[in-house]
């Protein structure tokens, strides 16, 4: 069956799109079959898909395709049940050729008739031929999804058509199913997009319109107490002249006030109406933009299978949640950042298959990629069951590489050591592989993810595995926004970067090295006020300001702003010349009230915030470390001072009080004491008695942190035999580093 050139060139971009559809899903269903975990159904769809697609280029006029599919069936159906092994390979390689062949000659060369003769010999058991004229066959790479970085395939000799063929196969008979036809269409996403710009501006005019209606309503309120005036004072006039023309006044009056009562009744039910409506339209369209991530995730299983078999490991990848639907910017910047970290998973997560065993693993190790909303969010993890990522190994490769100094390296917790494999430059790797192992990796996920609002984040168990994740929002058109005022002037934060909002109360505030800090859910945030931060203000007057937290990942700030102005949908504009490179904005929103909201980036407030709260961790790399005992009842105080002490190097133990400190004491070795002297059950000057009364701690440093500061307390505690005695509201990291450096030894 043939069709006209006219036809075909209407219909040959179509076809393009159908065959990488239909080849995506034979390659997912053949992987099954390799897992052993194929289905009757499977094998069957997989049987109609082949059988498909070879009438399809047929009708279109590939014949090299429809002889390379037409192999492809006959090899299926000799396929053994168990160990397919180089048959599922040649089937996946047909796969690999089938879209090059498009822009291929029709009869598809000497590749095609090579392949379907490799493939035929397969069926047979003999061996599978070489194909004579591979370097004539178009560039099959694998559907592994591929970084930006990757330089382009080189494009492919054309081949020498082959003999012609001496037997024409009979055109394939169409099949009758009952499945309803697709009602769907095509649309552009371009134009999709402009659409939701259109959406977005009708939507801030529904609003306009609401504002506009509410002071319509004002308006006829103002009318009903005049007309009330009016014919009160008709009724004063009244006398037997006038009466009649009082009572027409008074109609009148009576009946435009009615009139107009129910013209605002309607006008405000239509302005609702339509503002839910448009609301409704513009969550529509947003919805319809939103693409299926399985155009990026769906290359991955394949691309895991073929990474993992030249390493020789045993690996499947497992897809799950890849209908969720993103915005288009979103799925674009995705790819690179999936591909490296399931590259990381793959060479260094997953351990060969020997290795599993003796760690009682399955030998075929599994690779996990999920998607899903939460909120207004994506949530995407990258899991694996390998060898996980053991804190001292990312610390002692980071020290290696001069990334960090000792001193850093000491104070760093578990969960911020893991946190440098994002660092530029960072591997563990002695030796570059074909995979990975350059430097060059997760601080690219880490950045295009920032870029796009989001975060990533990273948990691992040494010997069970590690985790992945990927938050960002699911669309960067339509945005939900908390607005908050700095003067007159109005900005935007992400509604999903907000954790609450609050006064601020100066009580609850306490400084770490000079840095105002506030307890939020038990850990401490840093203060920043964003009217100093961006240069707009001085910053709030008001005793107990307005504070936003905000959250990005793992890191917080509590961000002090002058005032709120409500939560809003807003459809985002991209920053014009005038704020286009200003640090924190990532866009502008019109508001009904006529002004513009600028839209600010959570994670470039919360990176202010980290650096204005961290103290130099590069300075004095080769001090000390000394391992400190801090005894201090309050849990913010010996939050912020055991942050202060790490902070220059030194691993600290806590005490909750006089009598805890004694017992860890006994039982642990210290290079210095630190202790608070207000504590119940036993206080600091008599635990700095019965330490010094105690010969074996007798040469110990004991140093008293109180906020007690008149005279008469620092001789108690210089009497007790404390070494030093420290004010806690004059404290500093440097007069803290002198004190260390007098007492132990340790040079600043």
């Amino acid at each position: 069956m043939g069709i006209s050139e006219e036809i075909r060139q209407k219909l040959l971009p179509r076809f393009r799109e159908t065959t990488a559809d239909r080849v995506e899903k034979i390659s997912a269903a053949l992987l099954e079959i390799e897992r052993g975990a194929a289905t009757p159904e499977v094998r069957e769809e997989l049987a109609r898909e082949l059988h498909t697609l070879k009438g399809e280029a047929r009708m279109m006029g590939f014949a090299g395709i429809s002889t390379v599919v037409h192999a492809a069936e006959d090899l299926l159906k000799a396929l053994p049940a168990e160990r397919p092994g180089d048959r599922i390979d040649a089937l996946l390689r047909a796969c690999d050729t089938i879209l090059p062949m498009l822009d291929a000659p029709a009869d598809g060369g000497a590749a095609a008739t090579a392949l379907a003769e490799r493939m035929r010999a397969l069926i047979s058991g003999g061996p599978a031929p070489e194909p004579a004229a591979a370097a004539a066959a178009p560039a099959a790479p694998a559907p592994a999804p591929a970084s930006a970085s990757a330089p382009p395939a080189e494009p492919a000799e054309p081949a020498p058509p082959p003999a012609a063929a001496s037997h024409v196969e009979e055109a394939p008979r169409a099949e009758l199913r009952g499945d309803k036809p697709a009602a769907s269409i095509r649309v552009d996403v371009d134009r999709l997009d402009e659409i939701a710009a259109l959406a977005g501006d009708v939507m801030v005019e529904g609003a306009r319109a609401m504002r506009r209606s509410r002071d319509l309503v004002g308006l006829f309120a103002r009318w009903a107490r005049i007309s009330d005036r009016v014919v009160a004072l008709a009724e004063r006039v009244r006398d037997p002249r006038t009466a009649k023309l009082v009572e027409q006044i008074e109609g009148d009056v009576h009946l435009l006030r009615s009139d107009t009562f129910r013209f605002a009744r309607v006008h405000s039910e239509a302005a609702s109406s339509a503002h839910a409506q448009l609301g409704q339209l513009s969550e529509r369209i947003g919805e319809a933009r939103l693409i299926p991530l399985s155009g990026v995730l769906a290359g991955f299983p394949r691309a895991v299978r073929d990474m993992a078999h030249e390493q020789a490991k045993e690996v499947e990848c497992v897809v799950r949640g890849a209908e969720t639907g993103v915005d288009k910017s979103i799925l674009l910047s995705l790819n690179d950042p999936l591909v490296h970290l399931v590259r990381n998973s793959v060479d260094h997560g997953v351990e060969a298959p020997d290795e599993r065993e003796r760690a009682g693993k399955p030998r075929v190790g599994r690779i996990t990629i999920s998607a899903r909303t939460d909120g207004d969010l994506l949530a995407v993890t990258v899991d694996d069951d390998g060898r996980g990522i053991t804190p001292a190994t990312v610390r002692a490769a980071a020290l290696r590489k001069g990334l960090i100094g000792e001193q850093q390296a000491a104070s760093l917790s578990s969960r911020a050591a893991l946190d440098l494999i994002f660092t530029p430059g960072f591997s563990t790797r002695e030796q570059a592989g074909e995979t990975s192992g350059r430097g060059v990796g997760l601080d690219v996920v880490r950045k295009r993810v920032t870029a796009l609002g989001g975060s990533v984040t990273v948990e691992s168990s040494p010997g069970k595995g590690t985790r992945f994740t990927l938050r960002m929002p699911q669309s960067l058109s339509l945005m939900k926004v908390l607005l908050v005022r700095i003067d007159d002037d109005v900005y935007g934060v992400p509604a999903v970067d907000v954790d609450s909002v609050g006064r601020l109360d100066p009580r609850d505030t306490t400084e770490v090295a000079g840095i105002r800090a506030v307890r939020y859910r038990n850990r401490l945030m840093p203060v920043v006020a964003l009217g100093p931060l961006l240069s707009l203000n001085g910053g709030p007057r008001a005793q107990r300001p307005m504070v936003v937290y905000v959250s990005h990942g793992s890191e917080g700030a509590a961000v002090v702003v002058d005032g709120l102005h409500g939560e809003r949908e807003v459809a985002v504009k991209a920053p014009g010349a005038f704020l286009k490179g200003m640090r924190f904005v990532t866009g502008a929103a019109a508001l009904e009230d006529g002004r513009v909201a600028v839209l600010l980036s959570t994670p470039d407030l919360v990176n202010a915030a980290r650096r204005l709260a961290s103290p130099a961790m590069t300075r004095g790399r080769d001090r000390r470390r000394l391992r400190i005992l801090l005894v201090d009842d309050s849990a913010i105080a010996r939050e912020a001072e055991a942050a202060l002490l790490r902070s220059l190097g030194h691993e600290v133990d806590e005490a909750v009080d006089g009598e805890d400190g004694w017992a860890r004491l006994q039982n642990g070795q210290y290079h210095l004491l630190v202790t608070d002297v207000q504590m119940p059950v036993l206080d600091g000057i008599d635990l700095t008695r019965r330490v010094k009364a105690t010969p074996r701690f007798v040469k110990l440093p004991i140093v008293i942190m109180s906020s007690l500061s008149a005279p008469e307390e620092r001789r108690r505690g210089v009497d007790a035999g404390a070494d030093a005695y420290l004010v806690k509201g004059e404290l500093d990291a440097e007069s803290l580093a002198v004190t260390l450096e007098r007492l132990c030894g340790v040079p600043t």
